[in-house]
C-alpha cells in the first residue's frame, strides 16, 4: 500500500518580535561597553564586550534565519529553508569557541604584566550590562525550547550575563584590593565558563546535519511502540531525524500480519499513535503485505540489537 503522510508543520517561529528587542538593546550596549573597556584598560570588560558582540550577531543571524526560514519549498529544497536555522546556531557555536579562546589567550598575556585597571568605570558598564542581558533573557527566555536558533541565542545572552556577574565581582576586589590580575583572572572564568555549553550547542546541531536521531526519541522505544499496534506483523527501514529544532520526521516499511483486512485502517493507527506517544506529525509509512527487498539482514539485526530484554 502507499505512503501515508502527515504533512504537520505547526508552532512555527514567533519569536521574532523578542529578537528584535534583544538586538535593539545588545547592540546599542554593545557600543557603549568596548568604549568603556579601553577607556577602563579592563581585560573583563572588553571580554564581556566580545560576548556581546557575539550575542549581537547570534541575534541577527536568528532573526535572518526566521526570515529566510518562511520561504517556501520549492523543486531545488523540497523541504524548504528550515535547515538554515540549524546552520545559524552551528555557526553562533563556532564564534563563541573563537572568542573564548582569544580571551582565555589575551588573559594568559596580561597575567604576565598586569595593567592597570579603572575598576570605577568597569563596575559601572558592568552593573548597566547586568541589566540588559536579564532583559533580553527574559525576552528570549520563550522560545529556547522550541528552537535551537532562539536556544543558541540565548545561550550566548546566558553566558555574557555570568561574565556582567563576574566583571562586577572582579571590579569590587580590584577596588578593595588593588590587584590587577584579578581581572584576567575573571576573563578566564569567563571563557572556560562558556566553552562546554558552547560544545553542547555544537553538538546537537551536527546531530541534525547529520540526520541523527533527535534528541528525547529513542529508536527502539518507537521500534517497540509500533510492533505493539494490532496488526502489525513487523517492520524495517525505520529512520528518524529533525529537518530543524521542532520538526521530527519519521518514514518506516510496515509489515500487516494476516489478520488485517483494512490496510488504511492500520496506516491511520501508526501515525496516530507516533504522533500521540512521540509527538511526530511528519512520518511517511509504507503499509506491506510481506517484506519489500528493502527489509535486509541490515535491519533486522540492528532492531534486535537495540531492543531486547
Amino acid at each position: 500500500m502507499g505512503a501515508g503522510h502527515s504533512h504537520s508543520h505547526s508552532g512555527g517561529n514567533t519569536n521574532e518580535r523578542s529578537l528584535w528587542l534583544a538586538l535593539g538593546l545588545t547592540s546599542t550596549f554593545l557600543v557603549i561597553e568596548v568604549i568603556a573597556g579601553i577607556w577602563s584598560n579592563s581585560l573583563a570588560l572588553l571580554s564581556d564586550a566580545a560576548h556581546m558582540f557575539t550575542d549581537t550577531t547570534a541575534l541577527a543571524i536568528s532573526l535572518a534565519a526566521i526570515r529566510i526560514g518562511r520561504r517556501e519549498a520549492d523543486k531545488q529544497r523540497t523541504f524548504g529553508y528550515y535547515r538554515f536555522e540549524i546552520l545559524a546556531a552551528a555557526f553562533n557555536a563556532l564564534l563563541l569557541f573563537g572568542v573564548a579562546g582569544y580571551i582565555l589567550y589575551e588573559a594568559y598575556m596580561r597575567l604576565k604584566n598586569p595593567p592597570e585597571i579603572a575598576s570605577g568605570t568597569m563596575l559601572i558598564v558592568a552593573i548597566a550590562g547586568l541589566a540588559i542581558n536579564l532583559i533580553s533573557m527574559k525576552l528570549l527566555a520563550g522560545g529556547k525550547d522550541g528552537s535551537l536558533n532562539v536556544k543558541g541565542a540565548y545561550l550566548e545572552v546566558w553566558s555574557d550575563m555570568l561574565g556582567s556577574v563576574g566583571v562586577i565581582v572582579g571590579a569590587v576586589l580590584i577596588r578593595w584590593t588593588d590587584a590587577q590580575w584579578i581581572d584576567s583572572a575573571i576573563a578566564v572564568l569567563i571563557g572556560l565558563w562558556v566553552i562546554p555549553r558552547t560544545w553542547i550547542l555544537l553538538k546537537a546541531s551536527i546531530n541534525v546535519l547529520l540526520e541523527g536521531v533527535p534528541d528525547g526519541i529513542d529508536l527502539a522505544d518507537v521500534d517497540r511502540e509500533i510492533k505493539s499496534i494490532p496488526g502489525v506483523g513487523s517492520l524495517h527501514d525505520l529512520h528518524v531525524w529533525a529537518i530543524t529544532s521542532d520538526k521530527v520526521s519519521l518514514s518506516v516499511h510496515v509489515v500487516c500480519d494476516a489478520s488485517v483486512r483494512d490496510l488504511q485502517a492500520l496506516l491511520q493507527s501508526v501515525r496516530r499513535r507516533l504522533a500521540e506517544k512521540f509527538d511526530i506529525h511528519h512520518s511517511t509509512v509504507q503499509v506491506e503485505l510481506k517484506p519489500c527487498e528493502q527489509a535486509g539482514e541490515a535491519d533486522n539485526h540492528v532492531f534486535a540489537e537495540g531492543i531486547k530484554d
